[in-house]
């Protein structure tokens, strides 16, 4: 006979699923908030008590790509996260592949130190890193942003990457020197191959963190090289803040890496454990 739950166990069962729906919808209150505003009018968006009932439009996204060209600051927001997530990862899987499989009594010093850069606000080091853009004919350039935006996610990569080679069995290698495997042999079709996984929870990572990146946009660029967060930011003006204009292009700068966070989220949530210290 099927034994049924016991009764003591209904109510910490029921406050859980309680608290956890209460999180969920504080946690999706302001997105759900800004779709909202993103289809109404000026006036609607500044009604008190608010309006949840309405008539939308889409008035607003026509206005947000006639006044500041959508297209242009989305290209360059996928370029910069693209090519920033390529480079860091050229420089990443070489460094992590040898503080994984050649360990010196100062790799963990390191790994500590490039960890503890990502403690230091980057305000800090604004002026010095916007004075070698100046002087090097940079600002409002994709390549500085890219270089930027590398050099900012590059700790992360490498310790995400040098957690998912330590997952690689050393006798693997061992073998594949036995064989004759030249380093560069074994880098290539032997490690790449068992940290595939690894690599694209490291790439999805930092393309994210990339495209999100609105500190550095905001101050190294303007309107030739800006990104999606230059745009919102360009919707604050001495008269005020447009709520509905500024909810559309918020929701334009926001869907394409939403939709590509939600397809691939099993990949992000394994590359936010891989930097787990064990």
């Amino acid at each position: 006979m099927q034994q049924t739950q016991a009764p003591s166990n209904f109510l910490p069962q029921l406050l859980r699923t309680a608290g956890a729906w209460i999180v969920a919808l504080l946690l999706f209150f302001p997105l759900g908030w800004l779709f909202l505003t993103a289809f109404k009018t000026e006036l609607q968006a500044i009604h008190v008590p608010p309006l949840f009932i309405f008539e939308p439009t889409l008035d607003n996204f026509g206005e947000v790509q006639r006044r500041s060209d959508y297209l242009l600051y989305a290209r360059n927001s996928l370029i910069t996260s693209l090519g920033s997530t390529i480079l860091g990862l050229l420089i990443a899987a070489p460094a992590a592949y040898s503080m994984a499989f050649f360990r010196t009594k100062k790799t963990r010093d390191i790994l500590m130190w490039m960890l503890s850069t990502k403690m230091m606000p980057a305000v800090g080091a604004l002026v010095p890193i916007y004075v070698i853009a100046q002087t090097a004919g940079l600002l409002d350039s994709l390549t500085a942003l890219t270089i930027v935006f590398t050099l900012s996610n590059l700790p992360i990569m490498v310790w995400m990457l040098y957690s998912a080679f330590k997952d690689i069995p050393p006798e693997i290698l061992e073998a594949a020197r036995m064989d004759g495997a030249s380093l560069w042999t074994e880098f290539r079709h032997v490690v790449m191959p068992l940290s595939v996984g690894g690599l694209a929870s490291t790439g999805l990572l930092c393309l994210v963190l990339s495209w999100n990146e609105a500190f550095w946009a905001l101050n190294l660029s303007s309107a030739k090289a800006g990104t999606l967060a230059t745009l919102i930011a360009s919707y604050s003006s001495p008269e005020g803040l447009f709520w509905a204009k500024l909810s559309a292009a918020s929701l334009m700068a926001i869907a394409p890496i939403v939709v590509f966070g939600w397809f691939s989220q099993k990949q992000l949530v394994q590359g936010l454990t891989f930097g787990a210290v064990k």
